[in-house]
């Protein structure tokens, strides 16, 4: 019998595991896929943004989906403890913009390789491919795993840390979900968050602006009365099939929000390619750059305002001929091109599915969990930690920081839990 049997070898699966190992407790980690932290290797683009080192109420607004819950899980152990965490195991650390940190090394592999031997050390079991069928559980208290395979594995605490539905290649295949539902959690409304969003605007279809990339340039959601939900000031991307880019991937959440609110419906979006102008200020630079060089042609005049496809796109939509001369071209015309660099709309309808989806949105109920210890408010010896509760943020360090935190003090608590636990012969449904 272990003490405490870890569910899933992802980010906060590690974690729990190790800090579960450092309780000294027999601590066993299952992994259903041949490796661990193939996530965290892939974290980042490769090099592991492994936390970020803002404040905490910095790092809270941007766990957009329920961040609020980690102020009480902070003050057990927060972004800072994580870096120390690293360090102290000779992960050297970096901090690039936006307070996101790096290893030096700039490989996520060195972050894995450096939990893997920290868990040998502990002296934690692993056993790879080995997918859990069920939960074992009495009325009061879970006893162990059944794996896929009929082999039963009795224990006094599970840490389930299975992963969302996100990035499933990584092993999040949504199948701690109805396990949680059998020990009487809740499971809110599953949705893609960090997300590609879908168009069927004729210059989207046509390809016409495909691969143009905007820099810091703010993006809104409209509600349907037009209300903006949301603006996020980066960079995006026109895409075959729609808007990438860390803009969108940040507003993208607020796109399936208000679909499921307004019956599927497409959603009004605004890009201001200058958001440091105001519209009056803009036309007086339009104006002021066509006088100076009024016998050029407005392509010309114009193309050090905005990249040039987005620009010829823009006086098309303007009704601007672009090789016409600024001495010839009335301001009512300027007027109007400043008001479509502010705020060109368009609409979106929908986004590419959770598969391919950076984050999960929804998960197990936060108000289901103890946030002090992660434990199960259901059912006694249960701990729940990363991406299957019902908390997500954007990407940049933030949800791997959620992942860290929830799952050293989901490892940390089962194993302590387990140490009141004394051994017995078991009885399970």
């Amino acid at each position: 019998m272990y003490d405490v049997i870890v569910i899933g070898g992802g980010p906060s699966g590690l974690m729990a595991a190790i800090a579960a190992g450092e309780i000294g407790k027999k601590v066993l980690l299952l992994e259903k896929g041949k490796k661990l932290g193939k996530k965290l290797a892939i974290s980042g683009g490769g090099r592991c943004n492994v936390t970020n080192r803002l404040t905490q109420e910095e790092i809270v607004k941007h766990i957009p989906g329920n961040g609020r819950f980690l102020y009480s899980p902070f003050s057990v152990f927060n972004n800072e403890d994580i870096i120390t965490f690293f360090e102290g195991l000779g992960v050297e650390l970096k901090e690039e913009d936006h307070g996101r940190m790096f290893p030096v090394s700039n490989r996520a592999q060195d972050v894995v390789d450096t939990m893997i031997r920290q868990l040998d050390k502990l002296g934690v079991e692993v056993l790879f491919e080995r997918p859990v069928a069920r939960l074992l559980m009495d009325d009061e208290q879970i006893q162990g795993v059944r794996l896929k395979n009929g082999e039963e594995i009795l224990c006094k605490a599970v840490v389930l840390a299975v992963g969302g539905k996100a990035v499933p290649q990584t092993g999040s295949t949504g199948d701690g979900y109805p396990w949680a539902e059998r020990a009487g959690h809740t499971v809110t409304t599953l949705y893609p968050t960090e997300v590609p969003l879908l168009s069927d605007e004729q210059f989207i279809r046509s390809k016409e602006l495909q691969g143009l990339a905007l820099r810091d340039v703010a993006v809104s959601v409209l509600n349907k009365k037009g209300k903006v939900l949301v603006t996020h000031q980066m960079d995006m991307l026109f895409t075959h099939f729609g808007l990438s880019g860390p803009a969108i991937l940040r507003c993208s959440q607020y796109v399936v929000k208000e679909r499921m609110k307004n019956g599927q419906s497409p959603v009004e979006m605004v890009i201001d390619s200058m958001p440091d102008e105001n519209v009056e200020s803009l036309f007086q630079m339009l104006v002021k750059l066509m006088k100076d060089d009024a016998k050029k042609s407005m392509k010309n005049v114009w193309k050090s305002v905005v990249p040039e496809r987005w620009l010829l796109f823009l006086l098309n939509q303007a009704g601007i001929e672009p090789n016409e001369i600024g001495a010839n071209l009335p301001n009512e015309k300027v007027r109007v091109l400043a008001g479509i660099l502010k705020a060109f709309t368009m609409t979106v309808n929908g986004t590419q599915p959770i598969e391919k989806a950076f984050v999960t949105g929804g998960g197990i109920s936060i108000k289901e969990i103890e946030p002090k210890t992660m434990a199960s408010k259901k059912k006694n010896g249960l701990y729940l930690c990363g991406e299957i509760l019902d908390i997500h943020g954007y990407t940049g360090g933030y949800n791997i920081t959620a992942a860290l935190v929830t799952g050293k003090i989901a490892g940390m608590s089962a194993a302590q839990y387990a140490k009141t636990i004394p051994y017995e012969p078991v009885h399970y449904e």
